[in-house]
């Protein structure tokens, strides 16, 4: 199979979909990889470390996007490169489809095969491609929390850790997934109060028992939450429901509980985020105050570190990207239940219901689906 790596477009996207040591592994199995001119620069490995390992380097991506049978990206594909996606092409992506009904339409208008890094999923219900950015979210929701708490970026002036004699600041997470323990573990290090919210009693119970004694578990709902964001510097959201919209668990009248000053952190906003004030927002202008509450919304967070976060994903992604290119991608899925979840458009038919349910578009089941091919 012919792979093909295109430089990520979207603004201060900085990762890249795959190592040279991945084009290594994949040259091993047979593979021919191409790589677009300087593709890997921002992450740290330059265009010399994929020629030593094997690949080609193109100049242009819609050469790439006209060549490859299967497409490694970080990113979603955006409108520039909507018109170079085509009819029976694997892109190998994440998409987030939940958040853009412009993209879903764009992808079922070209036919590619679209195989979502953030719905493969694992019999017990993780998302094992999902895991190492949820992670490098987490610890930078908690980062960036705290820079944007002080008075200089627009925050109350508030230092999270406190000093001998001044109390540490208060912040809520909502949820207890991978991108909330992580974030509470950051910032109750740091010496913050924490309040970690689910509503799993199950979930709450085992964070209870591994959590830092500063980090304080609560049962969701409107009443415990609204009962707290008076007291709240900072408020991280990071609940996931893989393949749907967030919901909104702070809405607009909510933000008048707040303190002039206090931050948000919407992690979710690749899902549309769950707070209802949340927009997308670029490294360039992270944030934007409304009600008086800083609001900051990036929706590529880990595009910050891009070397980090580059390793850690590859990591994940390199052994189904392997069996898609050994098998093809309909035998791939047919035999690997995990991936069979991350398929979410194929043919033009939507296989993944909550992308369907998103926009009330026609879906049909993927076991339905995957009979007929």
């Amino acid at each position: 199979m012919l792979i093909g790596v295109p430089k990520e477009i979207k603004k201060h996207e900085n990762r890249v979909a795959l190592l040279p040591g991945g084009v290594v592994e994949l040259k091993k199995h047979g593979h021919n990889i191409i790589i677009e001119k300087d593709a890997g620069i921002s992450s740290g490995f330059p265009d010399e470390l994929y020629v030593n390992a094997g690949a080609e380097i193109i100049d242009t991506a819609e050469e790439i996007w006209a060549k490859a049978d299967m497409i490694m990206k970080v990113k979603e594909p955006i409108e520039k490169e909507y018109p170079l996606m085509r009819k029976g092409q694997i892109i190998f992506t994440y998409f987030h489809f939940a958040a853009s009904q412009e993209l879903t339409e764009a992808v079922v208008k070209s036919g590619c095969i679209a195989i979502a890094y953030e719905t493969v999923e694992k019999s017990d219900g993780s998302l094992p491609l999902l895991v190492p950015m949820s992670e490098v979210a987490g610890r930078m929701a908690a980062q960036e929390g705290a820079k944007f708490l002080e008075k200089v970026m627009g925050g109350r002036g508030v230092l999270l850790a406190g000093i001998p004699g001044v109390k540490p600041g208060n912040v809520m997470v909502l949820g207890g997934g991978v991108v909330g323990v992580n974030a509470a573990k950051i910032v109750a290090g740091m010496g913050a109060n924490v309040y970690i919210y689910d509503i799993s009693v199950q979930r709450l119970r085992y964070l209870d028992d591994v959590m830092p004694k500063n980090i304080t578990t609560m049962f969701s709902s409107h009443a415990s939450i609204c009962e707290m964001l008076p007291l709240m510097d900072l408020v991280i959201g990071a609940v996931l429901i893989p393949g749907a919209k967030a919901p909104k668990l702070i809405k607009r009248d909510m933000l008048k509980l707040m303190k002039p000053g206090a931050v948000i952190v919407d992690v979710a906003i690749d899902q549309g985020g769950c707070i209802e004030t949340a927009k997308p927002t670029t490294h360039d202008e992270p944030t934007y105050m409304v009600d008086g509450v800083l609001h900051y919304c990036v929706a590529n967070m880990p595009g910050a570190v891009p070397y980090t976060s580059t390793i850690g994903l590859t990591n994940v992604t390199m052994p189904y990207a392997i069996q898609i290119a050994n098998k093809g991608w309909v035998k791939a899925i047919k035999e690997n239940r995990e991936l069979e979840r991350g398929l979410n458009v194929a043919n033009g038919i939507i296989v993944y219901k909550d992308v369907a349910d998103a926009f009330d578009f026609e879906y049909t089941p993927v076991t339905k689906f995957l009979a007929s091919v």
